[in-house]
């Protein structure tokens, strides 16, 4: 017991009783062996998801207004940076300064900035990367890119892929003539097959060293051009083999690596948005491997707007197949998703990163996977995520109604991304090695602070819900949550508010059961938040609701609910102010007697015991307003039917709150008169220590009154005591200890049987030198104060009885 005293009264007789006084050394040491306990649960299950998607089956979002999982996407969803047209025909030109040329998308524009853009054709005719253009004359593509020569004035645009453009003014346009010239009659080609333009000249006005100009269209020959070339011999929906798409891959990573080489990722390459074209043609190959090889080059030369999220949705889309995780672990695209994760601007790449992030979670259901992520800081980079998703940026416009309406797009997405995170996280918390990740990351706050923010979301909320009720079961996880400011307060108010959510409540209450098993300040915090008990108990009393119908009071999920709640009340009750409260609180030991009085073992096995054992708990403070003392007689009527029954764990259970409740007397007349002695007197055979532990409680109490003492021994007490003694004395000296003191009563009223087996043990016992004790030091220590506290002072006193009766024949 948490405090326990060996109390006698006049007659010397001891009884086992609690009282409300400051600990004492051996009160201390007995904590491995007390009455009041904390209860253990399963945790509740959660099923996997059977299709991998952005929301769940059970997700709470419409499903009209959330981003889709199931999508088409192909090549010509992404759009080609704008190039400069080569044109037959050249306007004259304008009299102001040209502006620079942006591209369709900004992808592009960084590259070609220095170029004019062509104006308008004539009759009206729009150039677009989308639309149609009426032009008289075009030029046409050839199947593939010829090699760079380091004279391109006669070449076609499309040749020109890495061609240094000609500075002088005039040559430029001779250039265009000439190619409008020779390339004229092969105008039906287009139509056959259309290849990308693409203008990777230098920047206007800019005139590189001779030597580094050269360098560069050596390393453009070598490394790059025969790539493009390769990539640029297939078209969309062409059936390639296996073996062709890993060619391209490997030419994919080649390029990559020398791109990579040459610090030309990024922005930094000025034919960035030529590259581009030909990687997203391939797209349409349609390999997922090839994709997703494409997908990690795109993503290293910086692509923004529609491209990333479009990127962003091609991963997702590979990731949805399971059989595609050996892709992921196997590349190193991870690196490229996690990085993206961690712009700073992330309210520009929204869409993208909810993409980008909903394809993590669904690849750290694997477990290999998950390794892999948490190897790479994941939880680290989700938390700051997290942090900067939860601070919106500044407004900085006047209008009130396009801050509102920004605000609530903001929000929206936020939820949006916050529930990939939570799962993602939720995935990762299966993992052992994640825990010290969480701790160094301080995850417990920034979840609690998610949880308060978006408290009406119940996505996000089952999500942390279950991030919680994994990681609470590990001691040092349940420390640092149980120490995070409010945690408390904010699961009971989430209870309150969401109390017909079955899953979150569920989740919570467990949650909230393990930070009170190990924790007297969660305890205090739960008693002590305003309306917490009312929260509690209003929740027992809509789920226990005894007038519905029985198939639903009886659902398992109903009872789930119930086991973790009841749980939740046996460990509050630990605390003395709780426990006495709860002890006194009418409604609590209503609703608990009629688990018991509904319910049976059989049935609700788990239900029962933890209702038993919450009873337990309550009934070891001896208030004078407690429900539970008042009434016991109802009490001991129902606790008999559990001894009676099959279930031994109900029977320790019952056996418990009898050693409690036989402090009073009409309890020790019940017991009597029912023969429940007899049974408790059988329970002394039992292998376990905890049932004998038990036993004795009962037994103690029942011994220290005259008229009982010879009827126990009668039927055997005594001899099972010694057996008990024998037994279990150095394995547990607590138990040792509870032993001789009902054995001391038992030998008040003359001579007690089998005095000289008991005192042989008693003498060996009692030696220090002669016990056998534990090799590691620790362990030794606490069983020799155990011994030295608990133990050996009755020993020695029922020892001195026995000498005395041995020598003389005289009772002391």
């Amino acid at each position: 017991m948490s405090i326990m005293e060996l109390q006698q009264n006049k007659s010397d007789g001891v009884y086992m009783s609690t009282g409300h006084r400051r600990q004492t050394s051996a009160e201390i040491v007995s904590e491995a062996r007390r009455s009041l306990r904390s209860l253990a649960t399963q945790r509740p299950f959660t099923p996997q998801e059977k299709n991998r998607q952005l929301f769940g089956e059970s997700s709470s979002r419409a499903r009209d207004g959330r981003p889709p999982s199931a999508f088409s996407l192909h090549a010509r969803h992404f759009e080609a940076p704008d190039s400069r047209p080569g044109s037959g025909t050249r306007l004259s030109p304008l009299e102001h300064k040209p502006r620079v040329s942006v591209s369709l998308d900004e992808d592009g524009g960084d590259d070609e900035a220095a170029h004019p853009k062509p104006p308008v054709e004539r009759g009206g005719t729009r150039t677009g990367s989308g639309g149609s253009r009426a032009r008289l004359l075009r030029a046409t593509s050839v199947s593939k890119i010829p090699p760079m020569t380091p004279n391109a004035k006669n070449m076609s645009p499309e040749a020109r892929i890495g061609g240094d453009q000609p500075d002088d003014g005039d040559n430029l346009h001779s250039a265009d003539i000439t190619e409008h010239k020779t390339k004229s009659s092969s105008e039906t080609d287009l139509h056959k097959q259309r290849r990308p333009q693409i203008d990777v000249s230098s920047p206007s006005g800019s005139k590189p060293d001779a030597d580094d100009s050269e360098d560069e269209s050596v390393f453009w020959n070598t490394k790059v051009l025969p790539v493009l070339q390769e990539f640029e011999s297939f078209a969309g929906g062409d059936a390639v083999s296996d073996e062709i798409v890993g060619q391209l891959c490997n030419s994919c990573n080649g390029l990559h690596d020398a791109l990579a080489e040459r610090g030309m990722l990024g922005r930094q390459c000025k034919k960035r948005s030529g590259i581009l074209r030909i990687l997203f043609r391939l797209i349409d190959v349609g390999s997922d491997r090839l994709n997703l090889t494409l997908a990690k080059l795109i993503l290293a030369l910086n692509v923004s707007g529609n491209n990333l999220l479009n990127i962003c949705k091609l991963v997702f889309k590979i990731s949805r197949n399971a059989n595609n995780d050996a892709l992921f672990l196997n590349g190193s695209i991870l690196d490229s998703l996690v990085s993206l994760l961690q712009c700073e601007d992330v309210w520009s790449k929204g869409e993208a990163v909810l993409y980008c992030v909903g394809s993590l979670k669904l690849l750290s259901g694997n477990s290999a996977l998950s390794r892999l992520l948490l190897d790479k800081g994941f939880i680290g980079v989700l938390m700051q995520l997290s942090k900067r998703l939860m601070h919106s940026p500044s407004a900085t416009s006047a209008n009130v109604n396009t801050h509102r309406s920004d605000g609530e797009g903001q929000q929206i997405i936020t939820g949006h991304i916050l529930v990939q995170v939570t799962a993602a996280l939720r995935n990762i918390a299966d993992q052992s090695e994640s825990r010290p990740s969480f701790l160094s990351n301080k995850a417990f706050s920034t979840l609690c602070l998610i949880l308060e923010n978006h408290r009406n979301d119940l996505d996000v909320c089952i999500n942390v819900a279950r991030i919680f009720s994994k990681l609470s079961t590990y001691t040092e996880c349940c420390h640092a949550l149980a120490e995070t400011p409010r945690c408390c307060s904010l699961f009971l108010e989430l209870l309150g508010k969401h109390s017909r959510k079955q899953d979150l409540v569920v989740r919570l209450l467990f949650t909230l059961g393990n930070l009170t098993a190990k924790s007297t300040e969660a305890r205090e915090q739960v008693y002590e938040e305003e309306r917490g008990m009312d929260v509690l108990l209003d929740l027992f009393q809509a789920y226990q609701n005894t007038s519905s119908p029985p198939e639903q009071r009886l659902s398992p999920e109903r009872e789930d609910v119930l086991v973790k709640l009841i749980r939740l009340l046996a460990n509050l009750a630990i605390h003395p102010t709780v426990g006495t409260a709860l002890a006194a609180n009418t409604l609590c030991v209503q609703l608990l007697l009629e688990v018991l009085e509904c319910r049976s073992v059989q049935e609700s096995e788990e239900l029962v015991i933890n209702a038993v054992a919450t009873i337990n708990n309550l009934s070891f403070y001896p208030s004078q307003s407690s429900v539970i003392r008042s009434q016991h007689t109802h009490i001991s009527q129902l606790l008999l039917k559990l001894l009676l029954g099959s279930s031994m764990d109900a029977v320790l259970e019952a056996t418990r709150v009898f050693g409690n409740l036989s402090q009073i007397k009409d309890v020790r007349r019940f017991v009597m008169q029912h023969k429940v002695e007899q049974f408790v007197i059988t329970l002394l055979d039992s292998k376990s220590p905890d049932v004998c532990f038990s036993a004795c409680g009962v037994l103690i109490n029942l011994s220290a009154d005259p008229d009982n003492r010879a009827m126990l021994s009668a039927e055997g007490a005594v001899q099972k005591l010694v057996d008990c003694l024998r037994d279990f004395g150095p394995q547990d000296w607590h138990l040792a200890a509870v032993v001789c003191q009902t054995l001391w009563n038992c030998s008040l009223d003359g001579e007690l049987q089998h005095a000289q087996e008991l005192l042989e043990i008693l003498r060996l016992y009692t030696d220090r030198e002669a016990l056998q004790w534990p090799s590691e030091d620790g362990v030794r220590q606490v069983q020799e104060a155990r011994w030295e506290l608990l133990f050996l002072p009755v020993a020695e006193r029922l020892r001195q009885r026995l000498h005395i009766e041995n020598t003389t024949g005289i009772i002391q």
